[in-house]
């Protein structure tokens, strides 16, 4: 689904040279590695939200960083599922017509399934800026999946929450993926919840090494 070839980024210190990633679809894979390492960027690059210093990221046969602007954004708003461990609600609009506004801009239907898992099915009446952390974190998540993604690209999607509701969520998010042959990339410090995944990672020493998968 993803293909990642020799990518390599930088700031004011080089971050990582030669990340190759193979994403297929149905599968999950998790990037492990210290803080600054650089694991986040390689998650904003692969979603097309930087571009990269060197190297090519392959989806549906093109290179995402040839795309004009405008293509990038379809890309974005229809295949692509970005899930921050900032929520990013509009605090004005209830919880509901926060997911439903992805909905529309997507074209597809909320599944009421997944806000019951989810635990949020009786909050979608409630102003986002009247819940909780947690609720607005799982609020967030379930906006990304109102929109049907190919791919979910998800940045420490669970540190705001209890192990509990983490665990549900991560359930959640991995059943997604393997009913719709969807794919999940996870970048988190939890070594075990990237344990969980079918791949795992390690950004070190500005190298991505496979540990298993």
């Amino acid at each position: 689904m993803l293909q990642a070839i020799n990518l390599s980024h930088s700031f004011e210190y080089p971050l990582f040279s030669e990340v190759n990633l193979d994403i297929k679809a149905g599968s999950t894979t998790a990037i492990v590695g210290a803080s600054g390492s650089g694991k986040s960027t390689i998650l904003h690059i692969l979603s097309t939200l930087l571009k990269p210093k060197s190297g090519e990221v392959i989806f549906g046969g093109k290179n995402l960083y040839s795309l004009k602007d405008d293509e990038l954004l379809k890309i974005r708003r229809q295949d692509f599922g970005i899930i921050f461990q900032a929520h990013y609600l509009f605090r004005g609009f209830s919880a509901g017509e926060n997911i439903e506004l992805a909905s529309i801009l997507s074209g597809q239907k909320i599944d009421k399934n997944i806000l019951e898992r989810l635990g949020i099915a009786g909050l979608m009446t409630q102003k986002a800026s009247e819940l909780s952390g947690g609720q607005q974190q799982r609020i967030s998540i379930a906006r990304v999946l109102a929109k049907r993604p190919k791919i979910i690209f998800a940045d420490e999607p669970t540190g705001n929450l209890d192990s509990h509701t983490a665990a549900d969520v991560m359930s959640v998010l991995c059943q997604y993926t393997k009913e719709q042959s969807s794919a999940l990339v996870l970048v988190t410090h939890d070594e075990r919840l990237a344990g969980q995944m079918d791949a795992q990672f390690r950004l070190e020493n500005e190298k991505l090494n496979q540990i298993r998968g």
